[in-house]
């Protein structure tokens, strides 16, 4: 047992790396832009293209590691996001970082999926839970440590120390995946090429609109590119039907959909993404911005929740293993609901910077709660040829979640500033993830007990 349990250790390392660039970078973008002298939207780009080609290939990234075995393709992401890295660092230009990122993105995409695929495949289900504690803790608390990390980083080396610090756990990343985690059974399926072609142009064209709208002021191409994707993805869906009508393996098996609890799961875990990626925004803006402080002292304002989420993540994931399925769901998601009031309520209140400690801690607590057992619960049920596609699948939610909440919260504070005071505008963005956790919230009651087969309504748990 205990091999499974450095395996997974060894796929966390680049796990975590790849989730904290998405808060680590921002912090050192205004630095960025003053020494090559860049465009606001020059310096944007440095983050959104990471975010873009992150998100978009996931669903074929995932299916990857079916095809061609999670080790192998984990181990060529990992190599590409470091030697990209590597190229940032050195970037002479911010034309060429702003390659290199693209470059790093895909890297990430490449070997992000493959943690829970082999969590899936390595350990019994009666483990499962502890395991995706673990992997939940990381995959949480990476964007909590990104504005501490980025502040010191920063504040005190210079923003290209943000690049190299990728490069030595990107060699140990490496090093102990290739010593750690065992080859698995591969070559599962194929993979439908012009389907994989058409699902990028789907997600491309609805994450590029919603992430770039807010920054290009919402022309009317831009509604064009979103119509593409829609219409893509609609195609997408259609292609995946006749695949399974011919009896062809499908990119994104709609198979996957039957099973209650990962159609729910993956529900809910859009909007987790949509908070955890995008909540840090308004409140370090108003931590710097509105309360005085600078970036290191409030980066540094953010450890304990990223220390409560990190302590208590991997216990919590156990429990699932033993407490009928949504119970913690539904606390943590309930617990994250009243940290974003909190959140809300003090900083339109304008107290003193210390109560935010307050639903700092409780937010940390709520991170704990909800990613461990939703990701546990979400998967357990899948067969072994599902796993691939479906941690493809949730993963790919995860993601557009956090691009739709990064645009929808700079909206809203975009809006609320030209008619509220700043403090206000900063709150109302929070009241906006209260909203969508609600959602998440309904999402997590419709978990039922595991079943092994959906064959039929009561054995698949279709709603």
């Amino acid at each position: 047992m205990a091999r499974v349990w450095k395996a997974l250790g060894a796929l966390c390392v680049g796990l975590f790396i790849t989730l904290l660039d998405q808060s680590l970078v921002a912090v050192a973008l205004p630095r960025i832009t003053e020494e090559f002298d860049a465009t606001v939207n020059q310096a944007v780009w440095v983050s959104a293209i990471y975010l873009l080609t992150f998100a978009v290939p996931l669903l074929v990234t995932g299916r990857l590691g079916d095809r061609f075995g999670q080790r192998n393709v984990y181990l060529v992401g990992m190599a590409i996001f470091t030697l990209a890295a590597t190229a940032c660092a050195f970037a002479p230009t911010i034309e060429l970082l702003i390659v290199a990122r693209a470059i790093q993105g895909f890297g990430a995409s490449l070997l992000n999926p493959q943690p829970l695929s082999v969590i899936n495949r390595i350990f019994p289900v009666t483990k499962r839970g502890a395991a995706m504690g673990v992997w939940s803790a990381v995959a949480s608390s990476s964007g909590l440590f990104g504005p501490v990390a980025g502040g010191l980083l920063v504040g005190g080396l210079g923003w290209r120390w943000v690049f190299f610090l990728y490069i030595p756990f990107g060699v140990l990343a490496f090093i102990l995946v290739a010593l750690w985690v065992p080859k698995l059974p591969a070559g599962v399926g194929r993979i439908d090429l012009f389907s994989a072609l058409i699902s990028l142009v789907a997600i491309l064209g609805i994450v590029f609109t919603l992430q770039q709208g807010p920054e290009f002021g919402w022309p009317g191409w831009l509604f064009g590119v979103l119509v593409l994707g829609i219409a893509a993805l609609v195609l997408f869906v259609w292609l995946q039907r006749r695949a399974q009508r011919l009896g062809r393996d499908a990119l994104m098996p709609l198979e996957l959909f039957r099973f209650r609890n990962f159609r729910w799961g993956a529900v809910s875990v859009s909007t987790l993404g949509f908070t955890v990626y995008s909540v840090n925004l308004p409140i370090m803006l108003y931590l710097q911005l509105g309360a005085g402080l600078n970036a290191e002292t409030a980066g540094l304002l953010m450890l304990p929740m990223a220390a409560v989420s990190v302590s208590l993540a991997p216990f919590l994931g156990r429990l699932t293993d033993k407490l009928p399925p949504g119970r913690i769901s539904i606390i943590g998601l309930s617990s994250m609901i009243t940290s974003m009031a909190l959140f809300a309520i003090l900083i339109m209140s304008e107290v003193a910077v210390g109560w935010l400690v307050v639903p700092l801690v409780f937010q940390g607590a709520a991170n704990a709660l909800s990613w461990s057992a939703n990701s546990a619960i979400s998967m357990r049920q899948l067969p072994g040829h599902l796993v691939g596609a479906g941690s493809g699948v949730y993963n790919t939610s995860r993601q557009v979640g956090a691009v739709i909440g990064a645009a929808a919260v700079g909206a809203v504070m975009q809006i609320s500033l030209q008619f509220t005071g700043f403090s206000t505008a900063m709150g109302l963005s929070l009241v906006l993830h209260v909203v969508i956790l609600f959602v998440g919230l309904f999402a997590v009651s419709r978990f039922r007990p595991d079943l092994p087969q959906p064959a039929s309504d009561d054995a698949s748990g279709r709603s």
